[in-house]
């Protein structure tokens, strides 16, 4: 079990800190659904320390880019991010990513904390050009500042104009008296924020400052389990759930970030997959009748047969009504489609909504 620089101050918080993707991390403070609403309506901050970071540096480094990932980074310019997945051979996902292009022959890769060594390993196996890749995960911290009090509650800690920071873009600069602090206008909960990253020898000073400073906008620590029911009010995808190894992208909704105007890993494969049509849909559902759907659950017809699985549910904090995504036969991924989830051998009425399931603030 890692620890990120932050753990002591997690546990002298009282946070509940539960083993996840190899670290020892805080699920909750307060609780899920205060912890939600904060997040929703002022700010809150989540340690995501166990992220991982590799930096791409060379006349290759692009090209590498281009080859693993199935979106267009050559759209990217200095201070822009692209959300991104890594196709493997057999018509899955090893990943889904960020990309930041630092300048023309540097770029950050954010992957997921259980995937770290798999996407360093799949994406070394196709650097042939000599590419200088570097694996900066264990010195790297990252705090995500979330909710829409975001830019007022950090503004005080640096000369960067938080608040002029466009979506998907980042900067560079002095934070909180550190130096070489990167701040991106990106997160995982749809109610706006940035996420921080920064060498970890400056984690409590830099933790300590934001607490400090957004003292009056009520900002509080927030921990995994709220992530994910923020996430998945979104619809946001989270790997080893909604999608895998095994699912396909264009199944999973990912066409958006699949650019056919360049060859990459499997995009033969993938191209024709779009020309004869997906089988299945990944659909936003909400329950119709009273239930919590959870991940493997089984999705039926009227009739019980099975047309699909839950790949994530929850009670919604914000709806006050229990969502969930699952893939289901393309003939039921219609907007308004009854469905049924089975839920202890009961059929329990769902309806096919959709995504977001709430809007981003």
């Amino acid at each position: 079990m890692k620890n990120t620089a932050l753990t002591d101050k997690h546990i002298a918080l009282g946070a509940k800190m539960v083993p996840f993707a190899g670290y020892n991390m805080p699920v909750q403070y307060a609780g899920i659904n205060i912890e939600h609403e904060t997040v929703r309506n002022a700010v809150g901050v989540f340690d995501v320390s166990h992220m991982g970071e590799f930096i791409l540096k060379g006349e290759g480094a692009l090209a590498l880019i281009q080859q693993v990932s199935a979106n267009d980074a050559a759209k990217l310019f200095d201070g822009k991010i692209q959300y991104a997945y890594l196709p493997n051979k057999e018509g899955g996902i090893v990943d889904d990513l960020l990309v930041y292009r630092i300048d023309e022959k540097t770029y950050m890769l954010v992957v997921n904390a259980s995937n770290i060594q798999k996407d360093w390993d799949w994406i070394q196996s196709f650097n042939t050009q000599g590419v200088d890749m570097k694996d900066i995960s264990d010195r790297t911290s990252l705090l995500a500042v979330q909710g829409p009090l975001a830019a007022k509650a950090l503004q005080s800690l640096t000369s960067i104009d938080l608040a002029a920071m466009e979506y998907y873009t980042f900067t560079k600069g002095v934070f909180a008296g550190i130096e070489n602090v990167l701040i991106s206008a990106t997160g995982y909960t749809g109610a706006g924020g940035f996420e921080i990253y920064f060498d970890h020898q400056h984690a409590e000073k830099i933790w300590d400052a934001i607490f400090e400073a957004g003292a009056a906008y009520g900002i509080k620590p927030i921990g995994l389990g709220a992530r994910d029911t923020l996430r998945l009010e979104m619809g946001f995808c989270l790997y080893g759930n909604d999608i895998n190894d095994q699912t396909s992208p264009l199944e999973a909704g990912l066409g958006w970030v699949t650019s056919f105007n360049k060859s990459f890993t499997n995009s033969e494969a993938l191209a024709l997959q779009k020309q004869n049509g997906v089988a299945n849909k990944l659909v936003g559902f909400e329950m119709v009748e009273r239930g919590i759907p959870r991940h493997d659950y089984e999705i039926c017809d009227a009739d019980g047969n099975a047309i699909g699985k839950v790949t994530s549910g929850t009670q919604s904090p914000s709806l006050q009504k229990a969502i969930g995504l699952g893939y289901v036969d393309k003939a039921f991924s219609k907007i308004d489609t009854e469905i049924f989830i089975k839920i202890r051998d009961n059929k329990i009425k769902a309806k096919v909504v959709k995504l977001p399931f709430i809007k981003k603030s």
